[in-house]
């Protein structure tokens, strides 16, 4: 949510800072703004409503906005309504202090109070206008410099942010504070730069620093300097980010999602062989065989797309590993008197490693005493700094707001955690241990051929992108494909479209079922294959249309589907992994058909880090 660039070197500023927006507009946003400072003259503020191309229409491409210290920010709208008021960058009414902010602040409204008493106007709805102007207060009070007002901000605020800072009497210089929120300082020839997210610099470095919770940083030309809460200055080991910036980019493809789509081979198979070497699963250090014997209840805490990942390997871990899985939302898990066993593993899912609720979670779980597991795909996030132990997916970086790639490089880590959870507790024999590991090994190449056919889906999901209802159904690890498969669809088509229990459509679902009706079910258990047709029949019988999703040898299905689609036979616990391409598919071209911006869609951001 939300997007932060920063820049301070000797080229022009604006330029930089509208690149950077844009590598960042992944997020999500509904309004986008700049403030360039040239020297000692005041700050320039300007900023619109609508796509970074409206800014760019603006400022000429930046070329209007001399200096070479700004900042910029792209603004998902939290408090107060998308325009180009409530858009950052915000200001002190004398331009002492101007600041972008991502991030939500709770208290602000009881700041805001106190600020009015002391004299302050406030002209937006924006918690960030608070936070600025306490900034400006506490500057002024104490006039001890920019640490001491920021420290003094920091302990005065209740949320999350992360703020990016330019004061009148620093030219040349921006500040930056964060807790919860992520931020980066990125180090370069005679140059600096903030940013939210590491695509947003990647063209201009790859040296990078992660700015701890509650922790403080001045950038220059000469590089970067960093503070504790109590002002104290504190070093930081630098970062070497590997991917580089051609992989932030389309490759050719018409939009990132399409891309991330067909990169999952090779996230699937670099995720794999981080972590298996010669034939056997190397868990991080922190799993010994020790603490796995040891664990007696598996919690696995995730939002979104991470949750139903979650889902899945529920299903698969209880059936390998004999050990109890409950899976629980991030935004739930905190609020509920959640009786975790002492000898409990909490593993926490998450792309980002900044999801607010899941980092809510991780913090719970740790108070109460109970073995963290991150498995997140950016290195140095919070998530992967706090939690006890960590496993990297490999997925590189995923620009589209529905992540594909990402989700299926986070079930290849949970199927190596309980293959070796088995393994190490006697559930399975050297020989099934073996087995398991080769079959994951035939994945990327199984996932490969299915995106070969996916000219049909596209004829197919062409025909649906009128459509005002869509059910997904499935029973056990299918009921976990549906409800991605149900996510995928509503978040870039904008269908209303649901996930069911096959077996529940009858408690009432199905009264929603007329004709033309899509439902698309979800075979690839074999155990289950009956009843999940049976429940398709019921559809039928009430005019459903109806496409069935199975492996290949089940072609019986066609005498009851209207459309049939088939992907490689695997072992049944690992068959999410290939029954999830056509879906992430189907969705994609029905975005596509209906003229949206797949990528980008509506309300949505691609990390959230606000509750």
């Amino acid at each position: 949510m939300c997007g932060i660039v920063g820049y301070v070197g000797k080229e022009k500023a604006a330029p930089i800072l509208l690149e950077g927006l844009a590598k960042l507009e992944y997020r999500g946003y509904d309004s986008a703004g700049l403030a360039v400072r040239d020297g000692n003259e005041p700050v320039r503020i300007v900023k619109a409503k609508g796509r970074i191309e409206v800014l760019r229409q603006k400022t000429d491409n930046g070329q209007s906005l001399n200096g070479t210290t700004g900042i910029g920010h792209t603004r998902w709208a939290t408090h107060g309504e998308p325009s180009e008021l409530n858009s950052h960058p915000h200001a002190s009414d004398d331009g002492n202090v101007v600041a972008v902010h991502n991030g939500i602040i709770e208290n602000y409204q009881e700041l805001k109070e106190k600020l009015v008493r002391n004299g302050y106007a406030f002209h937006t709805q924006t918690d960030t206008e608070v936070v600025v102007k306490l900034i400006d207060y506490y500057y002024k009070k104490y006039q001890m410099g920019p640490i001491d007002a920021l420290a003094k901000t920091m302990v005065r605020v209740r949320g999350s942010y992360a703020l990016a800072v330019l004061f009148k009497d620093y030219p040349g210089e921006i500040w930056a504070a964060r807790k919860d929120s992520p931020m980066i300082i990125g180090v370069g020839r005679e140059a600096s730069y903030i940013a939210s997210d590491v695509p947003a610099i990647l063209s201009y470095t790859r040296d990078v620093y992660y700015i701890g919770n509650l922790e403080m940083a001045c950038i220059d030309g000469n590089g970067a300097r960093f503070f504790n809460l109590d002002g104290d200055q504190i070093e930081k080991e630098k970062t070497t980010i590997k991917w580089d910036a051609e992989a932030a980019e389309k490759g050719g493809f018409q939009h990132f999602m399409m891309k991330e789509i067909h990169e999952q081979p090779r996230a699937v198979a670099d995720t794999l062989h981080s972590a298996v070497r010669d034939g056997a699963i190397q868990l991080v250090p922190e799993l010994d065989d020790e603490l796995i014997r040891s664990i007696d209840q598996i919690y696995i805490v995730a939002c979104g797309s991470a949750y139903h990942v979650g889902m899945a390997l529920q299903y698969v871990m209880e059936d390998l590993t004999g050990v109890p899985v409950r899976v629980e939302l991030a935004s739930e898990f905190r609020y509920r008197p959640i009786r975790l066993s002492k000898n409990g593993l909490v593993v926490i899912i998450s792309q980002s490693g900044e999801t607010a609720d899941s980092l809510a979670a991780l913090r719970e779980s740790k108070e109460r005493g109970v073995k963290t597991l991150a498995i997140v795909n950016t290195v140095g996030s919070s998530i992967a700094r706090e939690a006890d132990a960590v496993f990297y997916t490999l997925a590189g970086p995923e620009i589209a707001v529905a992540t594909t790639k990402a989700y299926s490089a986070q079930l290849i880590a949970g199927y190596l955690l309980a293959i070796q959870f088995a393994k190490v507790r006697g559930e399975i024999d050297d020989t099934a241990y073996t087995g398991y590991i080769n079959e994951l090994e035939t994945l990327p190449d199984k996932i490969g051929r299915i995106l070969e056919d996916k000219e049909r889906l596209q004829w197919f999901a062409s025909k649906f992108a009128a459509a005002h209802d869509i059910f997904f159904i499935g029973r056990g690890i299918d009921y976990a494909i549906a409800m991605e498969g149900s996510l995928k669809c509503k978040e870039i088509s904008y269908i209303h479209s649901e996930a069911y229990a096959a077996g529940e459509l009858k408690h009432g679902t199905i009264s929603l079922i007329e004709d033309g009706t899509l439902v698309i079910g979800s075979l690839t258990q074999s155990g289950l294959h009956e009843k999940t047709l049976s429940n398709m029949v019921e559809c039928k019988a009430r005019g459903a249309y109806l496409a069935g999703l199975t492996t290949n040898g089940h072609y019986e299905i066609e005498d009851t589907v209207d459309f049939a689609v088939y992907v490689p036979r695997t072992d049944e616990h690992f068959a999410t992994s290939l029954a999830v391409v056509p879906l992430q598919l189907i969705g994609y071209y029905i975005s596509v058909a209906r003229g949206l911006d797949v990528d980008k869609p509506r309300n949505l951001a691609k990390s959230v880090t606000v509750e």
